[in-house]
């Protein structure tokens, strides 16, 4: 997909980039409906209709004008935005009368079964497993897709039949604030409510939800979607990923990996730590024992320091944008994890929601791909550096003060 012909095609169609300009262009849905036949991935929920905001977060995933530019550059070159505007309606106590979250469960689902129009069942429910499986429900973007395609395989070969339900989306489609308006049809979605996993949530079982952080986060981003799991299933538990070190912390681009020595490392994750403070402290406070996180950026901390010190064998760089090499830890300038990492993701998500290290999985694991990359020795490297992530992590919920590789706390 070309993200310029893309942009262009806006241009020449007429449509506007403004919530106002598009108010005031009625005909702008004509044009909508011309463009999701061209470019039909840019209907992020699949309703066969293109909305002015699928289309914006379409042109935004796809790297082109993505956010607005700030004095200390807060977009750096292409990417997704990192400035944004944020509904006035998220200061309020309360969402919009219409909001889904207030219906009763059958009106939800059938809010679903109407706007999903037969292309899958309102409800997902799955009979509690006797494997020990945990039932998940989760929301992400890019940075959560690796854990969420390897953690059904990696629970497979622990003896598991992982289930798990999500609704996901590029950049800032995939964020917390992002779908709950989807889902509930308030705000940018005012009136067009896709309930994906509300009707689910509401009309069966789960023991937890999963969600990955964006850019500006707010605690009021994620206790919607708390409250409501905990109105319909009130033992449920909420693990947030904190991402990772990315090359944004830094004020100009490095021009060798020399530059990252273990000290520059550590200072990186500890300012990725206060950020997320901001929105894991409020919730661990008013939810204890509920709200945890998935330790994803100490993970590939300690992989880089691994790498530093040589031991990550197939292993190649640090950071393509800088190394230029093909396998590195990270791949790109907003830092999406490079080749062979997404298993080191789905062992951290593993490891955090059961408690019990990777390293005791005998079972082949069928993950895709190459078979000799990641081989035997980094696989097990990755393994190991999970488990050390998540009990060495104080808001993970998990620690292994024995050393047998089982949480001590049941």
């Amino acid at each position: 997909m070309n993200p310029r012909l893309f942009v262009m095609t806006l241009a020449i169609t007429g449509l506007s980039f403004g919530s106002s300009g598009y108010a005031q262009n009625n005909r702008s849905t004509g044009r909508l409906q011309q463009l999701l036949k061209q470019y039909p991935a840019a209907d992020t929920n699949e309703d066969g209709k293109l909305t002015w905001q699928e289309a914006i977060a379409y042109r935004n995933k796809m790297g082109v004008g993505a956010g607005k530019p700030n004095a200390g550059g807060g977009n750096r070159g292409r990417g997704v935005p990192t400035i944004f505007d944020v509904d006035p309606g998220w200061k309020l106590d309360q969402f919009p009368e219409e909001a889904v979250c207030y219906m009763p469960a059958s009106q939800i689902k059938a809010t679903f079964e109407k706007a999903a129009s037969g292309k899958g069942p309102a409800v997902v429910s799955y009979p509690k497993p006797a494997d020990g499986a945990l039932r998940v429900v989760g929301v992400g973007h890019s940075f959560m897709m690796p854990g969420y395609k390897t953690l059904p395989l990696i629970s497979k070969g622990a003896g598991m039949k992982q289930p798990l339900y999500t609704h996901v989306g590029g950049g800032m489609t995939g964020s917390a604030r992002y779908k709950w308006e989807q889902e509930n049809g308030i705000f940018q979605f005012a009136g067009k409510p896709y309930p994906k996993l509300l009707s689910s949530i509401a009309n069966a079982e789960w023991e937890a939800m999963m969600f990955g952080p964006y850019f500006n986060d707010q605690p009021k981003y994620y206790s919607c979607w708390i409250d409501f799991c905990l109105k319909h299933n009130p033992e449920m538990k909420f693990y947030l990923s904190d991402a990772w070190p990315q090359l944004s912390q830094l004020k100009e681009k490095p021009t060798s990996e020399d530059y990252f020595t273990a000290a520059v490392l550590d200072r990186m994750a500890q300012e990725r730590r206060a950020v997320h403070a901001t929105v894991i402290d409020p919730l661990r406070k008013a939810y204890p024992e509920r709200v945890f996180i998935l330790p994803t950026s100490d993970a590939m901390v300690l992989a880089a320091k691994h790498f530093i010190r040589g031991e990550l064998p197939g292993i190649d760089g640090l950071h393509r944008v800088i190394g230029k090499q093909e396998r590195s830890l990270w791949k790109d300038q907003l830092g999406h994890l490079g080749p062979g990492l997404e298993r080191l993701e789905g062992y951290v998500f593993y490891a955090t929601l059961y408690g019990q290290s990777p390293e005791l999985i005998k079972d082949t694991i069928p993950f895709a791909g190459n078979g000799n990359f990641p081989n035997a020795t980094l696989d097990q490297m990755f393994r190991k550096i999970a488990w050390q992530a998540v009990v060495e992590h104080p808001y993970s919920g998990v620690t292994d003060q024995d050393g047998n590789g089982v949480n001590d706390s049941p």
